[in-house]
Parts: structure tokens; C-alpha cells; sequence
């Protein structure tokens, strides 16, 4: 085994050995530490219980379920339109994509870089609203309007998550109104603008086919139960404070959406007649 010149040094034995394995060989490669995943703020026990806070979806022939299927009837004329384009996009809520979901709304850019706080707290009580729902989901297991209409869903990709995921409440919706009441919070002079997000980033899943409109409703009620659970976890207080100087450092700053927000007004006014 041959030894270049810089490793030739007078070692002990141990030493020596270990400083011919490292010349001589190839170099060893240090696993990169694994990504941190991100959690909720809210411990299980502290996670609203859908199934004691929410009654039962409409049963089958009530009033319920009569708008219900209307509403679903007038989002399905909406199919290929650019509001069916939108709701595909709006049901992106992976991160990084997902933090600028209201940043039109908001009108600053949200991104891990220039509002790390912000980020955080999207992406983590994210988590939180979507635990929420679960509990009723699981015992209720609604059939998705897709499964009934045997129409189209505007994210195909999906489905098979979606056929194996109860419809009741839906779990966007949760998300959706728990990031426009917080938001609403840190930058209360665009509350009217994000709660109209809020809302309407719940029509989005009327329009992809994908939820009924109880499910949204109860959706709001989950996301709302959630947003006042949260303002007793301390890490939660914490990041909304940040977040609130990152927002205005990012409007002196200039820090606009990238979106084309004009366009993305201008579509969100379409919606199903009877949504509520």
C-alpha cells in the first residue's frame, strides 16, 4: 500500500494506522443531518375534538343535504374555467408553496428567508388545523362529491388520497380560515381582504369537486377552535409577535407578492351562487 509524502510522518502505531486508512483510501463522506419536519404548536390533548364539537354531516334526504348537492351542482359548471384553475392552485398547501397561499391578501411576499416567523407559524398550526378535523373525518368517513357525481377533481394527482380520506370537515377549509383569523390578527388592516381569502380559499375545494359545503362550514368552525386554542401555547404568542415586525419590515422593504394579485382578485369573485 502506497503512502504520499505529506502522510509520512513519525506517529504512533495506533495514530499511524488510522492516518495510512485515511490517505490511502477513499474519503469518508458525513451523512448530512435529515431535514428538521416540522410539528404543530398544540400537544394532542390540547387539539380541538372535532368529533364532540361538530354534529353529524346532513343525513340523506334532510334540508342539508339539499344545498349541499346544489351547491356542488353550480360548482361543477365552473369545471376548465380559470376559478377551477385557481382551486387546483389553492390546493397546493405543501411549504414552501403553501406560505403564499394569502400572501395577495396579506400584500407582502412570505417566504422562509424574509419572514422566517411567519413561515413557522403558517407551516405549523397548518398542522394543527388539519389534526383538528381528523377526529370526525375518521368516524364519519363522508363520501367525497367526486365519488357521487363521477365528475372530474381539479388535482387529479390526488385521488387516491382523497378516496381514502373522509370529506367531513374538510381539512383546507380548516387551514384556510385558521391562516386568514391569525392574519387578520398580525396585519389587522387587511383583515377584510384575508378573511375573504379565507372564505373563499374554502370554495376552492367546492369548486375541485372534492368537498361539500357542510364540510366547509364545519371546516371554518374546526380552523376557528383551533386559532383559539393556539393563543395559549407560548411558542405560538411568540412567533405572532415576530411575525408582526417581519410584515411591516417587508412593507417598508417593498416585499410584494410575486403573484399577479390583480388577476387572482379577479378570479376569486367567481364562486358557486349559494356558497356560503
Amino acid at each position: 500500500m502506497s503512502v504520499s509524502p505529506a502522510c509520512r510522518v513519525r506517529l504512533a502505531a495506533p495514530v499511524l494506522a488510522l492516518a495510512l486508512a485515511a490517505c490511502s483510501g477513499p474519503a469518508l463522506r458525513v451523512p448530512s443531518p435529515a431535514p428538521d419536519k416540522a410539528v404543530g404548536y398544540l400537544p394532542a390533548a390540547a387539539i380541538p375534538d372535532s368529533l364532540q364539537l361538530l354534529p353529524a354531516p346532513p343525513a340523506a334526504g334532510s334540508p342539508g343535504e339539499a344545498l349541499d348537492l346544489g351547491v356542488s351542482h353550480e360548482a361543477l359548471a365552473l369545471r376548465g374555467s380559470a376559478r377551477w384553475q385557481q382551486a387546483a392552485r389553492d390546493a397546493d398547501l405543501s411549504f414552501p408553496n403553501g406560505a403564499g397561499q394569502f400572501a395577495c391578501a396579506l400584500g407582502v411576499a412570505i417566504d422562509a428567508q424574509h419572514t422566517p416567523h411567519l413561515y413557522t407559524l403558517l407551516e405549523r398550526s397548518r398542522i394543527d388545523a388539519s389534526a383538528a378535523t381528523k377526529a370526525a373525518k375518521r368516524q364519519y368517513r363522508r363520501a367525497r362529491p367526486f365519488l357521487r357525481n363521477q365528475q372530474a377533481v381539479c388535482t387529479p394527482g390526488d385521488l387516491d388520497d382523497l378516496r381514502q380520506s373522509g370529506s367531513y370537515p374538510s381539512g383546507h377549509s380548516a387551514i384556510g380560515w385558521a391562516w386568514a383569523l391569525t392574519l387578520s390578527e398580525i396585519a389587522p388592516e387587511r383583515a377584510d381582504a384575508l378573511i375573504a381569502r379565507g372564505r373563499n380559499y374554502g370554495e376552492s375545494r367546492l369548486v375541485c369537486n372534492v368537498h361539500w359545503q357542510s364540510d366547509v362550514l364545519a371546516g371554518r368552525f374546526m380552523g376557528a377552535a383551533t386559532v383559539a386554542r393556539l393563543h395559549d401555547d407560548p411558542a405560538f404568542r411568540a412567533d405572532l409577535a415576530a411575525a408582526r415586525s417581519e410584515i411591516a419590515a417587508a412593507r417598508a422593504a417593498g416585499q410584494a407578492p410575486a403573484n399577479d394579485c390583480a388577476a387572482e382578485a379577479a378570479v376569486l369573485q367567481v364562486r358557486p351562487a349559494s356558497a356560503l
